[in-house]
């Protein structure tokens, strides 16, 4: 398995994995072991790429099996949930640090090919994305819709994310989590 950032020469094989496990285009039998549900276009993951440098790949066999995305609350700030996150920042605090816009960034969505899941990868893909932002940011911060709860399982005993806020948009409901960029357990 490898582990790198993306290039704009991945953006197709991202986008058609993301479509895959989008909530909008997921089948219904793999609905219920997680799923995404922001969407992205090219432009989106081009600035990503040029702009932040937040998106991380794993790949096996040549093949883009998993990705992970991860920016600054200025790049997410046009999707009406980031900004009502936003919004919320100044009440927040993490290990008695104040979240602001400057000391933490937005981590997520991450997606895994079924083909992989349970084998490590996502651990691994979170590690890889965390230390690679941690030179940049102090806090993590993300957000899982509560009907996700494998997302929310994986999030919270597999990379030991924290519940600081649970909050409601859009007529659903969110756990809002954090981690320090900079832990015991991070290599």
């Amino acid at each position: 398995m490898q582990f790198r950032d993306a290039t704009i020469n991945d953006i197709d094989e991202v986008l058609a994995l993301h479509f895959k496990y989008q909530i909008d285009s997921i089948s219904h039998d793999d609905k219920a072991d997680g799923f995404i549900t922001t969407n992205f276009t090219k432009d989106h993951l081009t600035n990503l790429i040029e702009n932040e440098n937040g998106l991380f790949l794993a790949i096996k066999d040549n093949k883009i099996v998993a990705y992970v995305m991860s920016a600054s609350w200025q790049y997410w700030s046009t999707w009406p949930i980031f900004a009502h996150m936003i919004e919320a920042l100044p009440k927040l605090q993490y290990q008695g640090v104040q979240l602001t816009m400057e000391n933490s960034y937005q981590y997520g969505p991450v997606c895994v090919d079924k083909c992989v899941r349970g084998s490590g990868v996502f651990e691994q893909l979170f590690e890889f994305a965390l230390s690679r932002m941690s030179s940049r940011y102090l806090i993590l911060v993300t957000f899982i819709n509560k009907i996700n709860p494998r997302s929310f399982s994986a999030h919270t005993k597999k990379t030991k994310l924290d519940i600081i806020s649970e909050f409601e948009f859009n007529n659903n409901q969110y756990y809002e989590l954090a981690c320090m960029t900079k832990r015991a357990t991070h290599k």
